[in-house]
């Protein structure tokens, strides 16, 4: 399959949040498509301007912001990579009070943290934020021959076991696409991690990074990794983490609070947000491992995570729920003041425990939803359905 033969969702969502904005900052991590999908904008933009700001040919270029600014006025100017030019944003201010017009900036940047904080402070109110994530399984695995929303099972498991990275997902044969996996994380620590600035020693993130792999979708305690990971300070650790998570490689979940009564679990939970890279991180080679392997389930819980997180209506807010007694939901989605419940099972014919349906009542969801590898959705009980992990907009209504 080539790249190019995907469409992706967000492709239609970014045109139109460029042409009631000056600017649009697409977010996402290395190798995941930013570039693809920013020049297929450009495509069908007039006289679209295009610049990777990690050539020194391109920076040149804006040696005189100001002049090159106002030449190109009547383009759309794309810059990749802006992470590398961080006083890009405050360049980038005077000159949209200047000529405020709508679609002429698309800014493409693979670390999320740092860059969201430097155009926030220069850009607020002129620019508009989406990420890009790995492909979907709604734009790899729906099946197309069916009548009603359906799931091509074999894509599906196709795309858990890869991922969502395209060299990886659009790759020959699995071993080249395992390949590619390995090469990215060591390319990835060894490489882009330093031209961001981080100085981080290569065998710890990369040991840190393989422990989360091994506790995904469990509670993060800095203090016990520390320990591990022969005796750094549990602030290394965290930070270790903010890295991870400031790169989009991996998801913080945080708890849900509510005013029950109960003891609540307060750590936040860690993902992997690649599966791919997971099953990379874990040795992982192909499916019948997978299948049998004892992640298998909590691989599954973060892949299906990644779906609902990545199609998020504007302003949701994501957490999940546990109680010391063990009452929990993996997923609650907060939006158009409804509260939304997802569990997570990695079975054709999912059952849930008692504990499931007391955080419902706990959280007061307005309905559920059991995430499951099935083809097509069916009604479990009163307001919750079991589905295949294809988002649609249909799920917020």
């Amino acid at each position: 399959m080539n790249t190019l033969d995907i469409h992706r969702n967000l492709l239609q969502f970014a045109q139109k949040r460029l042409q009631s904005n000056p600017g649009l900052v697409l977010l996402g991590p290395r190798q995941v498509g930013k570039t693809t999908l920013a020049r297929a904008i450009a495509d069908g933009t007039p006289q679209s301007l295009f610049l990777d700001m990690q050539l020194p040919a391109d920076r040149a270029k804006l040696t005189n912001a100001d002049v090159f600014w106002s030449e190109h006025r009547d383009q759309l100017v794309v810059l990749d990579e802006v992470q590398f030019v961080p006083n890009i944003f405050v360049q980038l201010r005077p000159e949209m009070d200047a000529y405020r017009k709508s679609g002429r900036f698309l800014l493409l940047g693979s670390a999320s943290g740092k860059l969201l904080a430097q155009s926030a402070e220069s850009l607020a109110g002129r620019v508009a934020y989406l990420q890009l994530s790995p492909f979907l399984a709604s734009e790899v695995a729906s099946d197309t021959n069916a009548k009603s929303l359906a799931c091509d099972l074999g894509k599906l498991q196709n795309l858990w076991l890869r991922g969502g990275f395209p060299r990886s997902f659009t790759a020959t044969d699995i071993e080249e696409s395992y390949l590619w996996r390995d090469d990215f994380i060591t390319n990835f620590l060894a490489r882009d991690l330093k031209e961001f600035g981080v100085r981080v020693p290569f065998d710890n993130l990369h040991r840190f990074w393989r422990m989360l792999a091994h506790l995904q979708g469990q509670q993060f305690n800095s203090a016990a990794i520390a320990a591990s990971m022969g005796g750094l300070s549990h602030n290394t650790v965290a930070s270790y983490l903010d890295i991870l998570v400031d790169t989009m490689m991996v998801r913080r979940l945080e708890p849900h609070f509510v005013n029950i009564g109960k003891r609540l679990i307060k750590s936040p939970k860690v993902y992997v947000r690649d599966s791919g890279l997971l099953h990379a991180l874990l040795g992982i080679r192909d499916l019948s491992y997978l299948m049998g392997h004892p992640s298998a389930g909590a691989s599954w819980e973060g892949f299906c995570i990644e779906q609902i997180c990545n199609q998020l209506p504007v302003g949701a807010v994501v957490s999940y729920y546990r109680t010391a007694a063990g009452t929990e939901l993996d997923l609650i989605v907060e939006t158009g003041g409804k509260k939304i419940a997802f569990e997570i099972k990695f079975a054709s014919n999912p059952k849930v425990t008692k504990g499931f349906w007391q955080g419902l009542e706990d959280v007061k969801a307005d309905k559920a939803y059991i995430v499951a590898p099935v083809k097509e959705a069916w009604k479990f009980s009163d307001n919750v359905w079991v589905i295949p992990p294809l988002v649609h907009e249909g799920l917020w209504a």
